[in-house]
């Protein structure tokens, strides 16, 4: 991908690195603690967060967003707070309560299926208790990450559409899976693309393929808010605006990305530092009434000491970050 236009030197970079832990109140993609790079500049903060297992060149991309944040900031807003869904986890039907109870006002849930070790049974269980929670008005959406081959989306998609869903996030891994799975469907459940955007080359192919009805965009690996609005304007399809399970420094971002689009017809997956025992800053980026509100965010330096990464760990998120830095700064403009 192209160097960001104000890509810092290492040296620059390296001065405002704060590596944290941050502990979950409950496991997401099997973790317990979430740990980030948090980056100051000259007019903010950025997170690096890619998640241990991606790979430098697209970790790079969420570099480029983080040096977006604090070195150049973000479009103006066209508005000041923006709806989001809360976030369901893998969790047991019994725990559904006291999560949702952790999103005030959230009248949509995202929940999460197909995990790893689970059945179909346990996704049924999950999306049944989210379901009593929010009522008959409420809105559901299901994400699989991927993890359905066709035949298994679609008799997963007849147990659970019964339930309502508002749509289903990356039920396959691929495009071609999607655009058959979405073949098959014939519009009974509308079809999300993330994972096949925000790792794609040409996130445009997801909509030229046929492969979606709609596209989840997440700031961090677009590679910033600026070509997140870009690949909006282009896909030509409605957007969902989402996060990685970000501190506050990160949704803030997403906030920032959700203001600049022209349209905004879903609620956002932006409230998910609910799921987290702490956070960086005193006045987390936490949903009032179903609100978001779209506003920078500065890390608290006492927290910042308390929440510090052990010393392994920071050496480890320094090095990727020099080996991402080397590689945004050797792509050109």
């Amino acid at each position: 991908m192209p160097s960001p236009p104000d890509l810092p030197g290492w040296t620059e970079l390296a001065a405002g690195l704060h590596v944290v832990r941050v502990p979950l109140t409950v496991p997401f993609r099997g973790v317990t603690e979430r740990e980030a790079a948090l980056l100051q500049g000259p007019v903010g903060w950025g997170e690096f967060a890619p998640f241990v297992e991606y790979g430098d060149a697209e970790a790079a991309r969420w570099l480029a967003a983080a040096v977006e944040a604090a070195w150049a900031g973000w479009p103006a807003p066209r508005r000041d707070a923006v709806p989001v869904n809360a976030t369901v986890p893998a969790v047991p039907a019994r725990a559904v309560p006291a999560v949702l109870a952790r999103f005030p006002g959230c009248t949509t849930a995202k929940v999460k299926v197909a995990e790893t070790g689970q059945g179909l049974a346990d996704d049924v269980a999950r999306v049944a208790a989210v379901r009593d929670v929010l009522g008959p008005a409420g809105r559901i959406r299901i994400d699989a990450n991927g993890g359905w081959t066709v035949p298994a989306a679609v008799d997963a998609l007849a147990a659970l559409a019964p339930y309502g869903l508002e749509y289903v996030e990356q039920p396959c891994a691929t495009v071609p899976e999607l655009a058959a799975l979405r073949r098959q469907l014939a519009g009974a459940v509308p079809v999300a693309a993330d994972e096949s955007v925000r790792k794609a080359a040409d996130p445009g192919r997801v909509a030229l393929a046929g492969a979606a009805d709609l596209v989840v965009l997440k700031v961090a690996p677009m590679g910033g808010v600026r070509p997140a609005v870009r690949v909006a304007a282009g896909c030509g399809l409605p957007v969902v605006v989402s996060s990685a399970l970000d501190t506050s420094v990160g949704i803030a971002a997403g906030a920032a990305l959700a203001a600049a689009l022209p349209d905004l017809p879903y609620a956002c997956g932006l409230g998910t530092v609910g799921l987290m025992a702490t956070d960086v800053t005193a006045a987390p980026l936490a949903p009032d009434g179903g609100r978001l509100p779209v506003r920078p965010v500065s890390p608290d330096p006492e927290r910042l000491t308390a929440l510090a990464a052990p010393p392994d760990r920071w050496t480890w998120w320094e090095d990727r970050l020099r080996r991402c830095h080397a590689r945004l700064a050797g792509a050109g403009p």
